[in-house]
């Protein structure tokens, strides 16, 4: 390890000079150092570096010194924010370097000046969200970054941002009219420019394959690529390497193609009949789906095939009809390239392809199709050696029992050198895990009531200030329901707002329980008394109806291994390690970790849960986990 690494990185360093919180850690100079070291030797890394490790600025400062050009890529939106707005400033100015930064973010997040404009002056048919549309349209006179995610006064699942906002289905490109002032042209053109760029997971993939494909390039070359978050990195692939259809985007594929065709003579005549027969067809499709269940395999959609057939075919006759028609202008030749990609897709479905599992989700009868890779380990290897970059991975939770297999299997990951740093707070001391006793099991309908009549005095003794995390979302609305009917607490939950206004709210409110089930497992930083208690309801193994799930069981268990072990336990012991992470964020932060699962104690692999777990101090009962929080607070 360079002297100079460990100069920065001590006492006197130039790293507390500027921080006022930095405080010297082992296993961040060792991190720092082991990445400095690969960096120069050109070997990937795989680290888990647990919380309070100090994981960012380990990577940031090796990679900042080298001035080599750099993509760090995270998991979530929030995280990029923070690592570009935040921690890159603070390490460019305690190291005394200047560096070219650039925060770069895939298209859905940048407000599309010409689709605005399109659906504004569409007011009747645009009514029921015009008064969004309007808002929208305000901001847009006085936002630089264009980032939709200045407007915190809109729910995310407003229908508004499909309509705002563009797809690589139908951005107009060099030809829209808004080129000059596209902020995504100019959000992209900052990234080419720039020494560190970053990115998220999706992100990097796509423009991975761009750059393979021969369509371009979003991101510049890199000598080195940091993924942070990178226990996200295989779902992120597989979902990435899917292909597939939904009803919503053939849908919006007729309404653009009507669209198109009034700013082309003649062009409309000749595109009624085909969009008339593909809007048809699509919705006998989605009437056959009403009553499938949100997800299944391939095999349930027996009865719809035949549906889907008719608007592959109703697709192909689109696809003839806009051929000759797709030079007349930039919208008809956005829509051709649609309507291929579109009926090849589903065609794709219906054929099914070797080492790939169908599969459905449907509400309602707006269903998604998906053919989705078993394996990433192949496609994720040869895109890794077509860019000539060292690879750092690095997250809080990779390991399961101090190993790697698991991650590095999936991903390819063969020669990467590994390392593992503890976290250094004082976990015996800070922390208490209390698992309830005589609690019902998992699958018993009482289960979530139980569990809330058993923490409430708790949660009463920490005022709120808890995180209550589910593995389900109707385990979250019936929590919700009891807690309205037996308690004051505040109640913030999750999709009632965005999830950074949700947090700001928990962090400002007293007495407030945040309820959150998925996203909220992991990327949530609340340091300090507003977040003292955290409630895990079950072991967060994966919902067995997930079909992906189902063939990657079957696919093991056909080759020998045993599935339970293999994949099932790893994967629900690194979701966990997220979840309990959400406690413990910086070295005064106290708390208690409540487990509400009878597993943990009653079955085998309950201790391989635990040994993943801090060492955190048991609490015998409700009593002695309410009295640590008592004595914590009034202190």
């Amino acid at each position: 390890m360079s002297e100079s690494l460990a100069m920065l990185f001590g006492p006197d360093g130039a790293l507390a000079g500027a921080l006022a919180d930095f405080r010297p850690r082992e296993g961040q100079l060792k991190l720092a150092g082991t990445i400095d070291h690969c960096l120069e030797a050109g070997q990937d890394l795989v680290a888990e570096a647990a919380t309070g490790t100090g994981k960012t600025l380990a990577y940031l400062v090796p990679v900042l010194l080298r001035g080599e050009r750099t993509i760090i890529s995270t998991g979530t939106l929030n995280l990029q924010d923070q690592l570009f707005r935040r921690d890159l400033p603070l390490a460019l100015k305690a190291l005394g370097v200047e560096r070219k930064v650039a925060l770069l973010k895939g298209r859905a997040n940048y407000l599309c000046l010409h689709r605005l404009e399109r659906h504004v002056s569409e007011p009747e048919l645009f009514e029921d969200v015009m008064d969004e549309l309007k808002r929208v349209q305000r901001w847009a006179r006085y936002t630089n970054s264009g980032e939709i995610s200045e407007i915190d006064d809109l729910p995310s699942a407003s229908r508004v941002w499909p309509l705002v906002t563009s797809t690589q289905d139908n951005c107009l490109g060099s030809d829209c009219p808004f080129l000059s002032d596209c902020h995504l042209v100019h959000a992209r053109r900052e990234a080419q420019e720039a020494d560190v760029v970053v990115v998220n997971h999706h992100l990097l993939f796509a423009d991975m394959a761009l750059k393979q494909t021969g369509f371009g390039e979003v991101l510049p070359g890199a000598e080195t690529v940091i993924i942070d978050e990178a226990h996200q990195v295989p779902d992120t692939a597989m979902r990435f390497f899917s292909r597939g259809l939904s009803a919503w985007q053939v849908r919006e594929l007729v309404r653009d193609t009507l669209a198109a065709s009034a700013g082309a003579a003649g062009s409309l005549k000749l595109l009624q009949s085909p969009t008339a027969d593909v809007r048809a067809a699509l919705d006998q499709a989605v009437s056959a789906c009403v009553d499938l269940p949100p997800r299944g395999e391939y095999g349930a959609l027996r009865r719809c095939i035949g549906d889907f057939r008719a608007l592959a075919g109703a697709l192909h006759e689109l696809v003839r009809a806009l051929d000759p028609l797709a030079e007349r202008t930039r919208d008809l030749s956005n829509c051709a390239e649609r309507a291929v990609a579109l009926h090849d897709g589903l065609q794709a479905f219906l054929e099914g392809r070797d080492d790939y599992v169908r599969w459905f989700s449907s509400r309602r009868g707006r269903f998604q199709l998906n053919l989705t890779p078993l394996d990433v380990a192949a496609p994720l290897t040869e895109l890794r050696e077509r860019v000539p970059a060292t690879w750092v991975m690095t997250s809080a939770t990779l390991a399961v029992n101090g190993r790697f297999d698991h991650f590095t299997r999936r991903l390819g990951l063969d020669s990467a050198a590994e390392l593992v740093v503890e976290s250094p707070f004082d976990y015996p001391e800070q922390t208490r895990l209390w698992i309830p006793e005589d609690l019902p099991e998992p699958r018993d309908p009482a289960h979530t009531e139980r569990l809330l009549e058993a923490i409430l005095p708790v949660l009463r003794a920490a005022d709120g200030r808890g995180f209550l995390l589910f593995t389900s979302h109707r385990a979250l609305q019936r929590a919700a329901h009891w807690l309205r009917a037996h308690t004051d607490f505040n109640l913030l939950i999750q999709e009632d707002a965005p999830r950074h206004v949700l947090l700001d709210r928990f962090r400002s409110t007293p007495n407030s329980l945040l309820l959150g089930a998925a996203s909220f497992w992991e990327g949530v930083d609340v340091p300090g008394r507003a977040l003292s208690v955290v409630v895990i309801d079950k072991l967060p193994f994966a919902a067995p109806d997930d079909p992906v799930l189902e063939a990657t069981l079957k696919a093991v268990r056909e080759a020998g291994e045993n599935p339970f072990t293999s994949v099932q336990l790893p994967q629900a012991v690194l979701s966990l390690k997220q979840g309990a992470g959400r406690l413990i964020r910086q070295w005064n932060d106290f708390g208690v970790l409540v487990l509400g699962d009878p597993r943990l104690t009653q079955k085998p692999y309950g201790r391989v849960f635990l040994k993943s777990l801090p060492p955190m101090t048991r609490a015998r009962g409700a009593a002695e986990a309410a009295e640590f929080l008592r004595e914590r607070l009034a202190a």
